[in-house]
């Protein structure tokens, strides 16, 4: 039996990673946050006994603080911790404004940061535990119009395999799962875009807008089995350290590390070259 507190459970990857933890035992325990009364009903109506809604901004870490403590007193430990709550946004660099940067850097990164303090104690007191990020394929391999967004993918990517060197020894496994393109409202609702327009990016960071939109609702990914994968690796002895998933993930980070090797053989000389004998 184990207890997991998943964020963002309101839609998409979120609502399926609820239910495939809530299939994958019967006896788990899928405690989620959302935003309002209205989304707490609908996800605890997918099993009024053993799925319990919590009303959090994860923004607000003296909130994410408290929510974290009434999970803790409504069902006890928290064994696995899902880090899912996130948006996304297109826009050149130049275009978004820091303001806008900064504000999806507290949902994607401080958020998910505030989260992972918070359930720590009681995983370190335990000498057990899972934590597992919800990164994005865009925090290994980015592309243009989507700069910001992948900074924060990034970003959690760094915290997230950081965080798996300083726990492994007490007994905290920490997982990062980088999925593609799926068949969630990512790219519909669920997608900011910079509120300035500059014509000379229409060739270029634009074509992210229109790239999402023209793939909506056709992605090749599928949530539901993405979230089955996901909850499958959980408490494997071999779970990896990064879990890829989807065919343009794959595709898409093996292109963009390949030209990182090509650069780095074809500067190897020069990189060489700043060493110094050790006296």
């Amino acid at each position: 039996m184990a207890n997991w507190l998943i964020t963002g459970v309101s839609s998409g990857l979120g609502t399926e990673l609820a239910r495939a933890a809530l299939a994958a035992n019967p006896k788990d325990i899928v405690c989620g946050t959302v935003r309002s009364e209205a989304d707490k009903a609908r996800f605890e109506a997918i099993d009024p006994s053993r799925a319990k809604g919590f009303i959090v901004d994860i923004r607000d870490e003296e909130a994410v603080r408290e929510a974290v403590a009434k999970v803790e007193a409504a069902v006890g430990s928290i064994d696995r911790l899902i880090n899912n709550a996130a948006f996304g946004m297109t826009g050149a660099l130049e275009e978004t404004s820091l303001a806008e940067a900064r504000a999806m850097f507290d949902v994607n990164l401080f958020g998910t940061a505030a989260m992972i303090q918070a359930v720590l104690p009681g995983m370190r007191a335990r000498r057990d535990g899972w934590i597992v990020n919800i990164t994005s394929m865009s925090g290994h391999a980015p592309w243009w119009g989507t700069s910001w967004y992948g900074a924060t993918k990034y970003a959690l990517e760094c915290l997230g395999q950081a965080l798996a060197q300083e726990v492994r020894h007490l007994g905290i496994r920490v997982m990062n799962a980088a999925p593609g393109g799926m068949r969630t409202d990512f790219a519909g609702r669920s997608l900011a875009e910079a509120a300035l327009r500059i014509d000379d990016y229409e060739p270029s960071a634009h074509e992210a807008k229109r790239t999402l939109a023209s793939s909506q609702g056709r992605e090749k990914g599928d949530p539901v089995l993405a979230a089955q994968a996901i909850v499958a690796a959980v408490g494997r002895p071999d779970a990896p350290m990064v879990l890829f998933l989807g065919e343009d993930a794959v595709r898409h980070v093996r292109e963009s590390w390949e030209e990182i090797r090509a650069d780095m053989d074809k500067w190897e000389e020069t990189a060489l070259s700043i060493t110094r004998p050790v006296d």
